[in-house]
């Protein structure tokens, strides 16, 4: 009823044009040249978001004053600020950063990116001399600017990967970076280590061979069971995320480390990057109230944690393929070991060190203290992260034979397990997957045999169990349901094409099996396809 109401009201409001100037044409307010040398500067990051009354009162207070209130920050020097100089490499293709890859004497890669945002190129063609132009710009302000430069000390004290964001303003007159220079003058920027590239791992990463995207890793853990996807560390970084209020982790926002393991093996542990969306501050407007009640990802960091779900909504692909296979239990105690790292005491630095001492004084206490609340509530927003990734579980063999078996053991336990079968890994065990489903927690579950010729096989007699949707992939592979649960509806579902596959009828096997080759389709990367 709210949104009907309100519609006309946003109509009218978005009927103008878009500012010819929105951004400030200097970070810096003082329109004396900095002096030749000067090591740092008085700045801020973004003048343009100050809003009067109205504007506050519609489009929300988000966090202005960190926005528009100067501070002090290191002049970027191409010439020394990283030993041996910076030099020009690949433009980046953000549609809302100016990004850049620099590159060290050493060869080592460095992501140069503005900390203010341009969402021009986001919105339809239509759209872009609006005055919703006008309106997305203006959200920028509900991301704290100096926010990603807080998470390094406290994800250190949680036991997760990061890089080590600094801040730093390019002179105005900066050419260092020929041609690119002029996209970066007068900007306050965020330069950190790029983690991409073999060439970027020594010194950084004991141990690791390899740096890849998501992408990459996902589709090398489904060609081989060679290749591992350290689900504990993922879990303990994705609680790290929801307790920063961190809503925007697609799989494009981070890279795996690949470490060797026995045998050949290879284990790929996450590394979280792009902290531009901690401690996001929105729904204080009316206009950003109303938006936040539409789109769900849109939640607001405070002491209490508004929706997990919301949290997670861009992070559903990602979490889906890598959280298949940990208990309620782990979660509860990944969370309880969190609580126990990141004491009063580090959060404390963490906020102090982070924050510029002007940004601190405005919005430090209140960071602290919902800091501080969100731990003491973090078993339970691990709890409700659970049950969500508990519902419709993924589980998805490699494009070797396996056999996965299904035992309904009783109406509190189903139990999956995924077994290799090629006689070469020379492995003692050839178990790749287990874990126990309760119908209470799991109302369905995916069985991907992808290419391989694979076995699904199905046992017991209970009254209840999740629903088990079996999908065969392109080769030949064959299906033995003994299983029984009561009721009318069949809770084995087979999806396959009907020709070179081995199945008989049973009566909990609903055959499912067509003509084309529709059923053969996973995502293996993110691309929807």
């Amino acid at each position: 009823m709210i949104f009907r109401y309100s519609l006309p009201f946003f109509l009218l409001l978005t009927a103008g044009c878009a500012r010819q100037t929105f951004f400030q044409p200097d970070a810096r307010p003082d329109t004396a040249p900095l002096a030749a040398g000067a090591d740092s500067a008085r700045v801020t990051a973004g003048r343009h978001y100050q809003r009067g009354p109205i504007g506050r009162f519609l489009l929300g207070q988000h966090h202005r004053a960190a926005w528009a209130q100067p501070v002090t920050l290191p002049v970027l020097d191409v010439a020394s600020t990283v030993p041996g100089g910076l030099k020009a490499g690949k433009i980046g293709g953000g549609f809302q950063t100016i990004s850049m890859t620099v590159l060290g004497a050493d060869g080592r890669g460095y992501a140069l990116r503005s900390i203010d945002k341009d969402p021009y190129r986001t919105l339809p063609k239509v759209l872009r001399h609006s005055f919703v132009l006008n309106v997305v710009r203006d959200a920028t302000a509900a991301g704290q600017p100096y926010g990603a430069f807080v998470v390094p000390p406290l994800a250190e004290a949680a036991g997760v990967l990061h890089t080590n964001p600094k801040a730093y303003y390019v002179r105005s007159d900066e050419t260092g970076f020929g041609a690119a220079s002029e996209r970066y003058q007068g900007r306050v920027v965020l330069l950190e280590e790029k983690l991409e590239g073999k060439e970027n791992i020594a010194g950084r990463l004991p141990g690791a061979t390899d740096l890849e995207e998501s992408d990459n890793i996902l589709a090398e853990r489904y060609k081989s069971p060679k290749n591992t996807v350290d689900e504990a560390a993922f879990l303990r970084a994705r609680l790290l995320d929801l307790w920063l209020g961190d809503w925007d982790r697609h799989e494009g926002q981070w890279t795996w480390a690949a470490y060797p393991q026995a045998q050949g093996q290879t284990r790929w542990v996450p590394i979280p990057q792009d902290r531009d969306q901690v401690f996001f501050r929105f729904d204080d407007g009316v206009l950003s109230w109303l938006m936040s009640k539409a789109v769900a990802k849109f939640r607001t960091f405070g002491p209490r944690y508004e929706s997990i779900e919301g949290y997670t909504r861009n992070s559903r692909y990602i979490d889906t393929h890598v959280l298949t296979e940990l208990n309620r239990r782990t979660y509860l105690a990944t969370a309880q070991d969190l609580q126990r790292r990141l004491t009063d005491s580090v959060i404390t630095q963490a906020v102090r060190q982070g924050l510029p001492r002007e940004v601190f004084r405005l919005e430090g206490p209140a960071m602290i203290a919902a800091l501080r609340a969100r731990r003491e509530a973090l078993p339970k927003a691990a709890t409700d992260y659970y049950r969500l990734r508990a519902h419709d579980v993924l589980v998805a063999g490699t494009d070797a034979d396996e056999r996965f078996v299904v035992e309904r053991l009783n109406d509190t336990a189903t139990v999956v397990s995924v077994y290799e079968l090629e006689p070469s890994a020379k492995r003692p065990d050839s178990l790749l997957y287990r874990r126990v489903f309760n119908p209470a927690e799991t109302h369905s579950i995916a069985l991907h045999g992808l290419h391989g010729d694979d076995v699904f096989e199905l046992s017991g007699s209970v009254r209840r169990s999740p629903f088990v949707h079996i999908y065969g992939g392109p080769d030949e592979d064959k299906v033995r349901d003994k299983s029984r649960v009561t009721g009318l509806r069949r809770k084995t579902r087979f999806y396959d094409t009907k020709r070179n596959n081995d199945f008989e009828p049973a009566p909990e096997l609903k055959d499912n099996t067509t003509k084309g080759v529709e059923s053969h389709a996973f995502d293996r990367d993110g691309s929807g396809r």
